[in-house]
């Protein structure tokens, strides 16, 4: 392979990339990391799904070509792929949140299944595409509710209807790989699992990061449900240099690499929501806490989640950048500006990339590095 500048090995600049679910807050960073990569950006996914939202602070409609759609919709995704021609594809299209599963599975199911199999027969219609990043979750594996972190080999499962919706959207991605996309010259599909993550612009209801920030935003104590509960804290931009890392791999031909990926914290990001909570309390400089267990009626939710990486970190030369109190400060200090109308919230966003970037370099990680696809 021949060597080319930048992050990512400069794989992006003026690449046709589609990203599905762009308004959301993943799908919003990471599309405002490819624009800033210089990628030519199609965006497709319903209205963003808060107000207010990543999409709208980071005026990412000023930045890529928004198309609205529903990504079960496949003669609209059809249209949009055949328009576009996209030479890369990042899905993140879902209904993401576990208690809303339990509200509406049916939807929860068309959304994360069956939107998987109408995004990857628009891939198959579509002559130019040649790597596609499906995003599906750590709660796509079997949670037996132990201390071990899941390794990518571990069994698919889901005790609620959005994990046992992502597992089956990898068992359908690995399917259409060996079905579909094992012969030379097809499009090269991995799948990537990423742990909790956290950033600014997040607003989602029933997430401990957001409800933090609202309580902060109004003067309120933080209230917790289930604050023993462990879960693989990361900044967005962690996964998000893994899934562009991959991306970038993938363009380049590298077919052994089409495959499943964890992309988490070290084991310090291992940590329960009462001690998160309280590293945002104290980056945000005040505010109190209030424990408030769920009833016995609350919809079941796993008390322990943790991921290896050990698989990205030899095989892609990936790794966290960010400990967890970097983590939190960053996501906090976003919020503050927020809060406080303090300056260009895509300026702001756009820092944080490059503080990330910087650090990442700084510490020799492969996607950060000049020549980083030499071979």
């Amino acid at each position: 392979m021949t060597g080319r500048g930048g992050p990512f090995g400069g794989q992006y600049k003026g690449l046709r990339v589609l990203v599905t679910g762009h308004t959301g807050f993943k799908g919003s960073w990471l599309s405002l990391w490819l624009t800033d990569l210089g990628a030519q950006v199609v965006g497709y996914a319903l209205d963003p799904p808060t107000d207010p939202s990543a999409f709208e602070s980071m005026r990412l409609g000023e930045r890529v070509t928004d198309v609205r759609g529903d990504v079960r919709d496949a003669d609209a995704l059809g249209a949009v792929m055949r328009e576009h021609e996209p030479e890369a594809v990042f899905h993140l299209a879902a209904q993401p949140l576990v208690r809303a599963s339990y509200e509406d599975p049916c939807l929860t199911y068309e959304t994360n299944v069956m939107g998987t199999v109408t995004m990857l027969e628009a891939v198959r219609r579509t002559p130019g595409v040649r790597a596609v990043v499906n995003v599906t979750s750590d709660k796509c594996y079997e949670n037996r509710e132990w201390v071990y972190a899941y390794r990518e080999v571990d069994p698919m499962g889901g005790f609620d209807p959005y994990s046992s919706s992502k597992g089956c959207a990898e068992l359908v991605t690995s399917a259409y790989r060996s079905s579909f996309f094992s012969a030379d010259g097809s499009p090269l599909l991995a799948s990537v699992r990423a742990g909790n993550v956290i950033g600014g612009g997040d607003w989602a209801v029933d997430r401990v990061v957001p409800d933090c920030a609202r309580a902060m935003l109004a003067g309120e104590d933080v209230r917790l449900r289930n604050p023993r509960a462990v879960r693989p804290w990361q900044h967005v931009l962690e996964p998000l240099s893994g899934y562009l890392w991959l991306g970038a791999r993938l363009l380049a031909g590298e077919r052994d690499l089409a495959c499943a990926w964890n992309f988490g914290p070290g084991m310090l990001g291992n940590v329960t929501v009462e001690t998160l909570a309280r590293a945002f309390i104290r980056a945000w400089g005040k505010g109190g806490l209030r424990i408030e267990p769920g009833t016995s009626g609350e919809p079941h939710e796993a008390a322990i989640l943790k991921l290896d990486v050990t698989k990205a970190v030899d095989v892609l030369g990936w790794q966290p950048v960010w400990e967890i109190e970097r983590a939190v400060e960053a996501t906090a200090e976003w919020y503050r500006a927020f809060a406080d109308r303090a300056g260009d919230l895509v300026l702001r966003s756009l820092d944080q990339i490059d503080e990330y970037t910087v650090e990442a370099a700084r510490r020799g990680i492969a996607w950060s590095l000049e020549g980083s696809m030499e071979r």
